[in-house]
């Protein structure tokens, strides 16, 4: 899953936490990279506990729990998510992840070229 506010894509962790940060939008799980936690204003886009005002939520098997109160509610979304947010990466992070495909058929081209399995 990329950040939603610049597209990038994660990398292999390091040992240890993650410095990548969860949060939800439109009652969907997203995350976001290091880099936009320090550059932009991270928590402005997502959704709040409607009992603290808290943006630490995080999203799973259909409910919205706050990680700060523990209040939970259902997670509530259509099939294809309010109009503005089918899209939950911003402008220019599609450019970047355009060449998904191509770095994933070259890592395949890679593993499967290994040679011919010995009989």
């Amino acid at each position: 899953m990329p950040c939603f506010m610049c597209g990038a894509r994660q990398t292999d962790p390091a040992r240890g936490a993650s410095p990548w940060r969860r949060g939800v939008r439109a009652d969907r799980q997203v995350l976001v990279c290091p880099r936009c936690q320090t550059e932009h204003d991270w928590t402005a886009g997502l959704d709040r506990c409607a009992a603290c005002g808290s943006a630490s939520l995080v999203c799973r098997l259909g409910e919205v729990e706050c990680r700060d109160c523990g209040h939970t509610r259902e997670a509530v979304r259509d099939q294809d998510g309010p109009a503005d947010d089918r899209d939950l990466v911003r402008s220019g992070a599609q450019s970047r992840d355009s060449g998904l495909s191509e770095e994933v058929a070259a890592a395949l081209s890679r593993v499967l070229r290994r040679g011919p399995t010995p009989d």
